[in-house]
C-alpha cells in the first residue's frame, strides 16, 4: 500500500519559518519524482515545488527564494523548508508522488481527496495545516 504522510504543519507569525516532512512508503516504482502542493480555503490546490529523481527542482514564483525542497532517498522522506512565510501561505500542504509529467498536472486534473489518482500514476498524502498570521 502506498502511503504518503505529511507532518510539521503549525501556526506561525508572518516572517517565520517551518519545515514540513513527508514520509513515503510502498511506492512500487523506483526513483519517483516528488512534489509539494497547497490548497488554501476556497481555492483549488496549486503546485508549490517539485523535485525530480535526478535532483532537479522547480518552484512556483510565489515561493521562489523562500522555500527549499529536498529529498532523502535513504530515509524515503520529502521535505519542504519554508522561510519568510506570508499570510497568503495559509493552506493545507500536501505531498505528491508520481512522474514529472503527472505531478505538473495532478493539482488541476486530480486534486487531493483520494490517495491514488490517475490510474495509479499519482499519489497524495492527507495534508498538514499551515497557518500564517499577520
Amino acid at each position: 500500500e502506498v502511503r504518503l504522510v505529511e507532518s510539521g504543519g503549525d501556526s506561525v507569525q508572518a516572517g517565520g519559518s517551518l519545515s514540513l516532512s513527508c514520509a513515503v512508503s510502498g511506492l512500487f516504482f523506483k526513483d519517483p519524482d516528488m512534489a509539494w502542493y497547497r490548497q488554501a480555503p476556497g481555492n483549488e490546490a496549486e503546485l508549490v515545488s517539485i523535485i525530480g529523481s535526478d535532483g532537479t527542482t522547480y518552484y512556483a514564483d510565489s515561493v521562489k527564494g523562500r522555500f527549499t525542497i529536498s529529498q532523502d532517498n535513504v530515509e524515503n522522506t520529502l521535505s519542504l523548508q519554508m522561510t519568510s512565510l506570508k499570510p497568503e501561505g495559509t493552506a493545507i500542504y500536501y505531498c505528491g508522488a508520481g512522474r514529472l509529467q503527472v505531478l505538473r498536472v495532478m493539482a488541476k486534473w486530480a486534486g487531493p481527496g483520494l490517495p491514488r489518482v490517475l490510474g495509479g500514476r499519482g499519489y497524495w498524502g492527507q495534508g498538514t495545516q499551515v497557518i500564517v498570521s499577520s
